[in-house]
């Protein structure tokens, strides 16, 4: 495994920056995710580090060694994509040496055999060795894909968004599969979602990007409770971060200059209103089963916060809300700290 470094990368197509002035350190066995939007960056960050595209500006480390002006296959990385691209006249075993058979490798049958079948257990796909890949499922063919990527032992992983062709439920499934190899191999990896769950669960540290520019990184837990502006607080959360003006609600004081509150649901305490002090009204009540959402109006403002299924909240009930060591953001978005 290797540690891989971008030093002020900048990559442009046409008059559209895809990158801009990028600096990042993936530490050897380190599990790094970029989130973002469509169009953030994120699979072009991918593509300049395994070659597939060349930086107008900054420099590409692997072990400390630029490969700016390297050819991919010098880079020793593995890419997985998001369509699998797996050879459908092949069988899965065939799929999964294909890279062990290519001219910078040949390694003997034997040795093919023995690693196909130790990646193929890995991945628990060894029951479907000689299965087409197109008589596969769909979780079953990107379990494939990343053991075609594993096989090869590279310096390191480049994942882009492989789960998000995946219903919920094998999303989930493969997304602990993912952290359990990354974990047990040790290996470098680099991998872009947009899907904010992903990130949370899976990575060492988490880094925003926001048209081409990396805004923030941290640990999932830095990134949360301490966003540095408002784009990174929206990135994370579930419901979204509840954005008001700074005298909507009682509660902890807003500092100087701030014109933007941020909200999460444990900054909101909702009380059945008592005694007329009622400032907001449920509207309605989302039922997820082991959690509701609270759908709520105070003033013109929409609210959104969770509650425990058993809590004495009914659509229509006024209730009394305050704020407790929310976010809070100037003018441009940037957080002010108190």
């Amino acid at each position: 495994m290797a540690e891989v470094t971008l030093q002020n990368v900048s990559k442009s197509f046409g008059h559209a920056t895809a990158i801009k002035d990028l600096s990042l350190t993936v530490a050897n066995g380190e599990f790094v995710v970029l989130l973002g939007p469509t169009g953030a960056g994120k699979t072009t960050t991918l593509r300049v580090i395994a070659g597939l595209e060349k930086a107008e500006a900054g420099d590409v480390l692997i072990n400390g060694i630029s490969v700016r002006d390297e050819a991919p296959a010098v880079r020793d990385t593995a890419f997985v994509f998001q369509q699998y691209s797996l050879y459908p006249h092949l069988s899965v075993f065939e799929n999964l040496a294909f890279p062990l058979r290519s001219p910078a490798r040949r390694l003997a049958n034997a040795d093919v055999e023995m690693r196909v079948r130790e990646i193929a257990k890995m991945v628990r796909i060894d029951h479907k060795l000689e299965n087409r890949s197109t008589n596969l499922s769909g979780g079953e063919m990107q379990r494939v894909a990343i053991g075609r990527a594993l096989v090869r032992d590279p310096s390191i992983f480049l994942m882009d968004e492989p789960l998000s062709s995946l219903d919920a439920k094998l999303r989930a499934e493969l997304r602990l599969e993912l952290k359990r190899i990354q974990t047990d191999i040790g290996a470098t990896m680099l991998y872009v979602t947009h899907d904010q769950i992903e990130a949370m669960t899976m990575a060492d540290r988490i880094g925003i990007l926001a048209d081409g520019a990396l805004v923030q990184i941290g640990t999932p837990r830095e990134i949360y409770e301490n966003p540095s502006n408002l784009h990174v607080a929206a990135r994370l959360g579930q419901p979204h971060i509840n954005l008001l003006p700074p005298d909507l609600l009682p509660g902890t004081p807003a500092p100087g200059g701030t014109t933007i509150v941020g909200a999460r649901t444990e900054h909101l305490d909702i009380q059945l209103a008592a005694n007329g002090k009622a400032n907001a009204k449920i509207d309605w009540v989302e039922h997820l089963g082991d959690q509701n959402h609270l759908h709520l109006l105070c003033g013109d403002r929409k609210l959104v916060s969770l509650a425990d299924p058993a809590a004495p909240f009914n659509p229509g009930a006024d209730v009394e809300l305050s704020l407790k060591n929310p976010l809070f953001f100037d003018a441009h978005g940037e957080r002010i700290f108190t």
